[in-house]
């Protein structure tokens, strides 16, 4: 059965499923959750850098009327947890079996936890625990964490170093002989919060069929489930976890914040707990996007082909891994651009320090690796005196050819397509040869001090898990009706966390039935009726859940036009398996799919303050098949305004592994008024071979080329590198001094 084009859903810009109860407060966000004779839970977190937890007293916690249990490590029957690596204490203290689970690494750790019959009684309460640390030697430097005779975090991990990668590439020799133009840079980026609207909170409590129910904002839900589980010592069937609404992401809630500690006061009570943080314990307390060193070093020749590519990466992973290792085997793999470089010897370090952990955030890895490459490129099309874009389609990765870890990309390539129509639609025109000519940016003549120029800048991201991790997607598709089918119920975990993956999700149920997107409902993020969908990251989701869905409407169709009545049908989706890289020389195929992306900016920087402003972006993005056209409007708006905030905007200040600006009055994020003038979406469909109707991921895309191609108008406007992120107006104006001073 195939739906009429008429009925057709996917490609149509539907309305969000959510969008009515969300603008209405209908929608229920775990902070609007209240259940009768609920007991409220606040977090002890460490008051020292790195030290060991001698002593907990809490008598005059206990004392306190209305206090109903504080929690330690000795109340954790398996003390550990962690997403990817189990390295980190649930609670820090002692009383735990686990080797280490008495020592606080950052301030973020967490000491104990308080339930009280009032969020202000916990907050008293919290304050009466006298802690008793013995303080231990710290490291806050993850270039000085690597060196002989600094404090060691971890046992298993000798100098700190979390992880080494590792692209062996070519002849680099020879390639530094054949290179006639070299060009190196140094590029620093710092942490980033994710800022979400909904800080964390969440509600625990017993369920009717007795499990340890965990009503939270996250990412993964079955992958939270476990976490539990494994902390409490207990069968997963006997934990639940639901998401109800999710205020925002971005990868900040893929590790854990509340959901242990929220299940160990439900079972230690028997009664509902409910915890709030506040956006100072949000931004203190959970991970942040790693601050990451690039050195490189890029040699051409004088036609513009790339020859060679020597380039070192060192990531600060903070105090525990949570995803480091994984996002620094993305940074490893994208810090050569989207470019075929023959000859390309890279490194690439995650190393632990004493700061706050380091973890997802959207693009991962790519937006840190991508800001040097694009410098790079950007650097030689100076050094050259040639077009940006030319050098750029000269030297693009193309379908067949390989890639720095020797084997090309999958099929799909597109990145050629997505430079030529950045180039076309933006001020990058066709020349009448078929070269590239920037048209001239309008520069204010009665405002002589304000400069404008305008940069390029481009790149890939992996869609799905990445490097031989297992990667799969569960749907379950029920068919109801008499003569015909009258309703399609989909049950599927993938979460909703702002991103329009439910309204997408019904599109593709609906196609995948024959069905108009009425006749669709669905029971959604909840373990208990879901199977695993996997995270809500990596720009999967529509492209695993789709499939998924896909093969589930299939077998549910064979079953209903076989007369059962309901059909009900489940299917896992398992795309092609990826393969770690060779340790020594980086070989190897890491993803299944990717995405490519393009974007041209437009700045104005004022010369007097080194403020810039954001004037206009072109963005060309490659999203295969776009199942929402309204709603990838939407994700690539959201990219760039939170793109431009890591660009300009966001310095998160950090001093000896302490957070000093956790409000967002003093961490600054853009605002209406900082937005660009006109950002245009671009939108290409090249079919993904193996993406559902042909979709690729998207979400993580438009986040990319943002900050190499501000840095590269700046540069274009005032004749200036600035290559520290964020670029704010203190560093474009200290970098403007300096070019006088060399120039002079």
């Amino acid at each position: 059965m195939k739906a009429d084009e008429e009925l057709r859903a996917t490609g149509q810009s539907h309305k969000r499923v959510d969008a009515r109860d969300k603008v209405t407060g209908a929608a229920l966000y775990p902070g609007d959750i209240d259940m009768d004779g609920q007991l409220w839970l606040k977090i002890r977190f460490s008051d020292r850098l790195h030290a060991r937890v001698r002593r907990i007293n809490c008598e005059a916690a206990l004392a306190l009327p209305g206090v109903h249990a504080v929690l330690t490590a000795a109340d954790v029957p398996v003390n550990e947890y962690g997403l990817v690596l189990k390295d980190q204490p649930v609670l820090c203290g002692p009383g735990s079996d686990i080797p280490g689970s008495d020592v606080v690494r950052c301030y973020a750790d967490m000491v104990a936890a308080v339930v009280a019959d009032t969020e202000a009684l916990t907050a008293r309460a919290v304050a009466l625990l006298d802690v008793e640390y013995e303080d231990l030697p710290a490291v806050t430097d993850p270039e000085l964490a690597m060196q002989d005779g600094q404090p060691q975090l971890h046992a298993d991990c000798p100098n700190n170093i979390r992880c080494h990668y590792r692209i062996r590439h070519g002849d680099l020799d020879a390639g530094r002989a054949a290179a006639e133009v070299v060009v190196e840079g140094e590029y620093l980026t710092g942490w980033q919060e994710h800022a979400y609207l909904q800080p964390e909170a969440g509600l625990g409590y017993i369920d009717g069929g007795g499990r340890i129910t965990i009503a939270v904002a996250g990412q993964w839900a079955h992958v939270e489930q476990e976490a539990i589980s494994h902390a409490m010592a207990l069968p997963p069937e006997r934990v639940r976890v639901i998401h109800p609404a999710i205020g925002g992401a971005f990868g900040g809630r893929e590790d854990m914040s509340v959901q242990i500690v929220l299940a160990l006061a439900a079972q230690r009570t028997g009664r509902p707990v409910k915890v709030i943080w506040s956006r100072e314990e949000s931004i203190l307390n959970h991970h942040k996007r790693h601050p990451i060193t690039v050195r490189a070093r890029w040699g051409a020749t004088r036609l513009g082909k790339l020859v060679f590519a020597e380039t070192s990466v060192i990531g600060d992973a903070g105090a525990y891994n949570y995803t480091s290792n994984k996002v620094m085997a993305n940074a490893n793999l994208t810090v050569s651009g989207p470019y075929v470089i023959p000859n390309c010897h890279i490194d690439t370090w995650g190393v632990y320090t004493n700061n706050v952990p380091s973890g997802a955030f959207r693009g991962f890895g790519a937006p840190q690796g991508l800001f040097a490459a694009e410098g790079q490129m950007n650097r030689l099309a100076a050094a050259l005196d040639m077009d940006p874009l030319e050098l750029r389609l000269l030297n693009s990765i193309r379908e067949g050819e390989p890639f720095v870890t020797g084997e090309p990309f999958p099929p799909g390539v597109s990145m050629p397509e997505v430079w030529r129509a950045c180039g076309r639609e933006s001020f990058w025109q066709d020349s009448a040869n078929g070269n590239r000519s920037l048209q001239p940016s309008t520069q204010d003549p009665d405002r002589p001090w304000l400069r404008r120029g305008r940069g390029i800048a481009g790149g890939f991201k992996n869609i799905g898990f990445s490097f031989g991790f297992p990667e799969s997607c569960h749907a379950r598709v029920e068919l109801r009706g008499g003569p015909e089918i009258e309703q399609v119920v989909l049950y599927h975990a993938g979460s909703e966390v702002g991103q329009g993956a439910h309204t997408a999700f019904r599109q593709m149920v609906a196609d995948a039935v024959g069905v108009p997107a009425e006749r669709v409902r669905m029971v959604l993020a909840d373990t208990a009726t879901t199977g695993s969908s996997g995270s809500a990251s990596a720009s999967r989701l529509t492209f695993m859940a789709g499939n998924a869905i896909r093969g589930a409407a299939e077998l549910a169709l064979r079953k209903w036009e076989d007369e059962e009545r309901p059909a009900l049908a489940e299917y896992t989706y398992r795309p092609p398996k990826t393969t770690a890289l060779d340790p020594q020389t980086g070989r190897g195929r890491p993803n299944f799919a990717y995405g490519y992306v393009a974007q041209a900016v437009e700045v104005e920087v004022d010369l007097e303050t080194g403020l810039v402003q954001l004037l206009q972006v072109v963005s060309a993005n490659d999203v295969g098949r776009a199942i929402n056209p309204d709603q990838i409007v939407g994700q690539t708006e959201g990219a760039i305004v939170q793109a431009q905030g890591y660009a300009l905007m966001e310095n998160l200040q950090v001093q000896d592994g302490r957070i000093l600006n956790p409000f967002l009055s003093t961490y600054l994020i853009p605002t209406v008024l900082d937005v660009p003038q006109q950002v245009r979406t671009v939108l290409l469909e090249t079919p993904d071979p193996q993406g559902p109707w042909g979709a690729r991921g998207m979400a993580e895309m438009p986040f990319l080329p943002l900050a190499p191609a501000i840095a590269a108008a700046i540069q274009d406007a005032t004749g200036v590198w600035v290559d520290h992120l964020p670029m704010t107006p203190e560093r474009v104006l200290q970098a403007l001094q300096d070019g006088g001073e060399r120039n002079s």
